[in-house]
């Protein structure tokens, strides 16, 4: 005697789940490309901050505070060709698209973190808070284009102390570079402490913390007479 599924066909429903794989993997490889292109931009925005901080032409002419501001503004507009492009991929990361795709998105959004909040340090002298990087990631409609991962946040926050570490250490044969390395140094040890009680529960957040001790250590070393 037949059974009821012997007659029933099967390939609808394997070419449904066919194209769903399809469409998985095609996404998957869209937004590693993606994040590629943001890690490279992030990357790039960061050298521009170190170099106009370090134009000597530009010292003898502006103050340092000025300078710094100078700086940011020029990095806040380069970072707005990564905001188009997070823009570009508002609908590859609809629903629970993000989070299966989470892994393919964090490592640019952690290095765009990094160069922000590089910027804002320079700009303001403070840490930049969750939710002003989560402004950054909105369209004018108000809507963000993807929810903002805590982790991604604090991992890219950690990132900053090294770049900070740069910063400073380079500024050592400036005029008053020995003490913004001091304030670099205290911000930075701040950082530290604050990240620490959250090491528990992000991954990867215990090797960036062992690097800005690290960093830490080249500051003081640095700065030292």
């Amino acid at each position: 005697m037949a059974t009821s599924t012997s007659s029933y066909d099967f390939h609808p429903a394997f070419d449904a789940f066919r194209e769903q794989l399809d469409d998985y993997h095609d996404r998957r490889e869209r937004l590693i490309k993606a994040s590629r292109d943001i890690t490279n931009l992030s990357k790039k925005v960061i050298f521009l901050l170190h170099r106009t901080v370090l134009d000597t032409k530009q010292e003898k002419e502006q103050d340092d505070k000025a300078l710094y501001k100078r700086a940011a503004k020029q990095g806040f507009e380069k970072l707005r060709e990564v905001q188009r492009i997070y823009a570009g991929l508002k609908h590859e990361l609809v629903g629970d698209n993000f989070w299966r795709h989470q892994r393919q998105v964090s490592p640019g959004l952690q290095e765009y973190i990094e160069a922000l909040s590089l910027a804002h340090y320079l700009d303001n002298g403070n840490l930049i808070t969750f939710d002003e990087v989560e402004n950054t990631l909105r369209g004018d409609d108000g809507v963000e284009y993807f929810p903002l991962p805590t982790s991604d946040y604090i991992l890219g926050l950690a990132d900053l102390t090294g770049e900070l570490m740069r910063f400073a250490i380079s500024g050592f044969a400036r005029r008053g570079g020995r003490q913004k390395a001091s304030e670099v140094c205290a911000f930075v040890r701040g950082c530290r402490s604050d990240f620490e009680r959250m090491t528990p529960y992000i991954r990867e957040l215990g090797k960036k913390q062992a690097v800005t001790v690290q960093s830490l250590e080249k500051i003081e070393d640095g700065k030292s007479p």
